[in-house]
């Protein structure tokens, strides 16, 4: 077998929620989604493949000091930093071993340069999922089989040694999910019921924009709720989150999201203490799944904090997102006192792969333990960064997955009509015509069909012609129109 990328091409098509999204010390209001096309070399074949991601503000960097725009600098320049490599390296026995030199080139790269590792790992799955998509046209088959067949080459090995002498085959379901529950975000600054929404915000796209609609609309079951780290702002919030979910009834299920907003972990247990001994709360904290990255990320994995969890006997249960930033923190994690670690592609695809087949190798060997592998959206849209994520998660069967990009941007109403009938004839069962004409996520009884992106090579069906996108030499950040 020989891998080799030819060719790398990068454009951006500008897009605005249809409302503000606050996460953390972040509100997002629009932001580049950045498509990469490789040419590349199956085998002696020429294929192409697209990768595409949007690129949000104080995600990979919290830095408080920092501009939007010059964080943009830093993402685009770890991005452009893999195209380049990748177009270097010449040909490779396999997708996996293609993969493990590219990051291995961009961890020296980022660590002379100064970058933090969950940014410069960035570049490299950008050119991953696009020389998987390659691959998986190349050879005709979905994204699902070829992890199961192990026609990427994957050396889980290579990542956690525990797992030498298994493949994926191994560890994770011979059969992909099939459907996924949607995991609703609600945001800091979402409006809660209908009355809460000013005359002059309310939206006329024919989306839900309260937590109250969202939930009559798609049949919502599980709900992911974003935390500022203020106790009283928190629970006077989270109280009025839970007037309204309980009506889903019993069957309603939470996650929390720190957003890193705790300092140590004695806040932390304060926090959570507290909200233990306010029966108003009982209803959210009786059916809490898990507490996302409550710690800043410079302290989540300290020996400090470390010790100080593993002395907490009844801590919650808590798993890690944005610590998760090289091939080695999440079992730093799991030996830390945290239950596991979420998956997003934009955190890697082959490590999605290697984490799902450690934890379900900790279940076995530890079936007394708890061991978690949940799904994150980092704000995620069709018609390919969203499409490649629910193809990966549900080859990994993950059950449930925060989904948040259907809700603060409206589905697909930006892309040309061309591309929204493609999506249409060739999603029909993960998307819907929404009541203005754009393509929507189609969520019925609190869930999405992944029948046609397990049927894909790689999420998305069919072929996709990103030239009238802005080549991303000629875009800057002004375009945007943002503050």
């Amino acid at each position: 077998m020989a891998i080799s990328i030819q060719k790398v091409d990068l454009r951006v098509l500008n897009m605005k929620t249809r409302m503000p999204f606050r996460y953390g010390m972040a509100s997002l209001v629009g932001l580049p989604h950045l498509f990469l096309r490789v040419e590349a070399d199956i085998d002696g074949r020429s294929e192409v493949g697209i990768a595409a991601e949007g690129l949000p503000p104080k995600w990979f960097t919290k830095n408080p000091d920092s501009s939007f725009a010059e964080d943009l600098v830093e993402m685009l320049g770890v991005i452009r930093q893999a195209s380049q490599s990748a177009e270097e390296i010449g040909s490779a026995a396999t997708v996996f071993e293609f993969w493990q030199t590219l990051y291995d080139r961009q961890r020296a790269w980022g660590d002379d340069s100064g970058l933090p590792p969950l940014l410069w790992g960035f570049g490299v799955t950008l050119v991953e999922r696009a020389l998987i998509d390659a691959f998986c046209r190349a050879r005709r088959v979905p994204f699902a089989r070829a992890v199961h067949e192990n026609l990427f080459g994957t050396r889980l090995e290579v990542i956690y040694p525990e797992l030498a002498g298994l493949a994926p085959s191994d560890l994770l379901n011979e059969e992909p999910s099939r459907h996924l529950k949607v995991r609703h975000t609600v945001g800091l600054s979402d409006p809660l019921r209908e009355e809460d929404i000013p005359e002059a915000e309310r939206l006329d796209d024919g989306l839900p924009q309260s937590l109250e609609a969202s939930i009559s609309a798609y049949g919502l079951t599980h709900l992911k709720i974003k935390l500022c780290g203020e106790i009283e702002k928190d629970f006077a919030r989270l109280k009025k989150v839970v007037d309204v979910a309980e009506g889903t009834g019993d069957g309603c299920a939470f996650t929390l999201d720190g957003n890193e907003q705790f300092t140590d972990v004695g806040s932390l247990k304060t926090f959570w203490e507290t909200a233990e001994q306010d029966s108003s709360l009982s209803f959210l904290l009786d059916r809490l799944l898990f507490l996302e990255q409550p710690l800043r990320r410079d302290v989540a994995l300290s020996p400090e904090s470390v010790g100080v969890l593993l002395d907490w006997a009844d801590r919650p249960i808590l798993i890690i997102d944005e610590s998760d930033a090289t091939l080695s923190t999440t079992i730093a994690a799991l030996e830390g006192g945290y239950r596991g670690t979420s998956h997003k592609n934009c955190k890697g695809v082959f490590k999605g792969i290697a984490n799902a087949c450690l934890i379900e190798n900790r279940r076995r060997r530890d079936p007394e333990g708890q061991y978690l592998l949940s799904s994150e959206d980092l704000c995620c849209v069709g018609p390919v960064a969203l499409l490649q994520d629910l193809a990966t998660i549900g080859c990994l069967s993950v059950g449930h997955s925060e989904r948040n990009g259907h809700h603060y941007f409206a589905g697909l109403s930006m892309y040309c009509k061309k591309i929204q009938d493609g999506v249409l004839a060739h999603h029909g069962s993960l998307y819907r015509r929404g009541e203005t004409g754009f393509p929507t996520l189609g969520i019925q009884n609190g869930q999405i069909d992944l029948e046609s992106v397990l049927e894909a090579p790689y999420g998305y069906g069919f072929d996709l012609d990103i030239a009238s996108f802005t080549p991303l030499n000629e875009w800057s950040v002004d375009s945007l129109e943002i503050e």
